[in-house]
C-alpha cells in the first residue's frame, strides 16, 4: 500500500541568501531561515491536526536544523537523521554563483549539462529511492511521514515521478505516494504554504 509523503526543501541558508551553489557544503539556516521554518512548523500544525507526523531528515545542517524546528512546533518526536537525503554533489560549482559558473563553464547551465564531478542523476536516485521507501516502511500506522530535504535531490524524484521540472523554493513541499513493495513512486502534487512561508530564493542547489 502506497505512503503519502512529504518531502520538504529546507529553509533558507546563509548561501541561499549569497546565491552559491551548496550541494554538499554545510552552511547553516539563516535567522530568516530559521524564522520561516518555524512558521512552517505552524502551517503543518494546522494543516495535520491532532495526526501524529514522523520527521526524517538529510544529515547537512539546513536540513537537520529545519526539521529539528517543525518537531519543536509539532511537539513530536526526534528527526531521524539519514545521509542518503543529502544534497547532490554539484563538484566544482560547490560554492560557486550562476554567474561565476558561467564564466567557467560558459553555456552549460542553460544547457542543462553539468561538468565533470557532479553527481550523475542515476547515483542520486540509487540513494535516495530506497531511503524514500525505508520511510514509508517505518512511518508508523496513521502518522504522517515529512521528510526535509534539498532542492536538488526532490527536483530528481519529480523528474523520475514522471512530473513537470520546475523551481522548487525553500521550504516548499513535495506529495509523493510511495510504494516499496511495488518499488514505485508516484508525484501527488504541492504542498502550498501561507504565502509568507514560502520563499524563492534563486539557485537551485
Amino acid at each position: 500500500m502506497a505512503v503519502h509523503v512529504l518531502c520538504v526543501r529546507h529553509g533558507l541558508s546563509t548561501w541561499n541568501e549569497l546565491r552559491r551553489w551548496q550541494g554538499r557544503a554545510d552552511p547553516p539556516l539563516s535567522d530568516e531561515g530559521r524564522r520561516r521554518a518555524a512558521e512552517l512548523g505552524d502551517a503543518l500544525a494546522t494543516t495535520f491536526g491532532a495526526r501524529s507526523v514522523a520527521l526524517w531528515s538529510s544529515d547537512l545542517q539546513r536540513a537537520r536544523a529545519t526539521a529539528e524546528i517543525i518537531a519543536g512546533r509539532l511537539h513530536t518526536g526526534p528527526v531521524a537523521i539519514d545521509g542518503r537525503l543529502r544534497e547532490t554533489d554539484v563538484g566544482p560549482w560547490q560554492g560557486l554563483t550562476s554567474v561565476e559558473i558561467e564564466a567557467g563553464w560558459p553555456g552549460l547551465l542553460a544547457e542543462r549539462r553539468r561538468p565533470e564531478g557532479f553527481e550523475p542523476e542515476a547515483e542520486i536516485l540509487g540513494r535516495v529511492l530506497p531511503a524514500l521507501d525505508d520511510i514509508a516502511r517505518q512511518t508508523p500506522v496513521g502518522a504522517v511521514p515529512v521528510v526535509v530535504s534539498h532542492a536538488g535531490v526532490l527536483r530528481a524524484v519529480r523528474r523520475h515521478a514522471g512530473a513537470v521540472d520546475e523551481h522548487l523554493a525553500n521550504l516548499g513541499g513535495l506529495w509523493f505516494a510511495v510504494d516499496p513493495d511495488a518499488g514505485s513512486i508516484s508525484f501527488v502534487g504541492l504542498f502550498e504554504p501561507p504565502r509568507h512561508v514560502h520563499i524563492d530564493d534563486g539557485p537551485r542547489l
